[in-house]
């Protein structure tokens, strides 16, 4: 009598050993191990990709450039200021040019201008006050001093009076450089107001 053979279930028991679960596969027919290993085989192809970073091959950035000291003074610092300023360049006058009262008024111009410039927004009326006072000061080290008190007084309202050209030029330019840095200021505060309201 002739039999028929059937063919054996492709996911079926297998004789003598446990049921082997099938393989689970994706939309495009792959298994799920190789699923698994698809996202790191695409993180490792674009890292293969990206090119490396490119390196300056100019020269190095320049440094930042230090700005100017730009100290703040109160009017008492900026007479205290002044006044030391100017006595320390009346003895170097006096040690390296004796006593020149002509170049000890040259340095004091630029004395007056650092005074006015230094000097704090709310001190600037008092940057044209302190200026003569400090040229007064510095004025005693390079005047002609006479025997006794009398002698050296004398020659402190000599050199007083005969100087006072660069005494008015001094304290004109201290009072002009503190008048434009207080009109500057009220225009930045208008400015500042207009936007605020605006």
């Amino acid at each position: 009598m002739e039999r028929h053979r059937t063919r054996p279930a492709q996911y079926g028991t297998r004789r003598g050993g446990p049921p082997v679960p099938p393989q689970d596969r994706g939309a495009d027919g792959r298994t799920g191990a190789a699923l698994a290993r698809a996202p790191k085989a695409v993180a490792r192809a674009a890292a293969a990709r990206r090119p490396a970073p490119v390196r300056p091959s100019g020269p190095p950035p320049p440094r930042t450039v230090r700005r100017m000291p730009n100290p703040r003074l109160t009017g008492l610092g900026g007479g205290l200021f002044c006044a030391a300023l100017m006595l320390a360049l009346g003895f170097l006058d006096g040690l390296l040019f004796g006593a020149s009262r002509t170049f000890y008024g040259v340095l004091f111009l630029p004395v007056c201008v650092l005074t006015a410039v230094w000097v704090r927004r709310c001190d600037l009326l008092t940057a044209p006050i302190v200026v003569p006072i400090a040229f007064a000061v510095g004025l005693t080290a390079v005047a002609d001093g006479g025997d006794g008190l009398t002698g050296r007084l004398t020659g402190f309202v000599t050199a007083l009076a005969t100087e006072a050209g660069w005494l008015y030029g001094g304290t004109l330019i201290a009072g002009t450089t503190a008048l434009v840095r207080r009109v500057r200021l009220m225009r930045r505060r208008a400015a500042a107001r207009g936007r605020a309201t605006a």
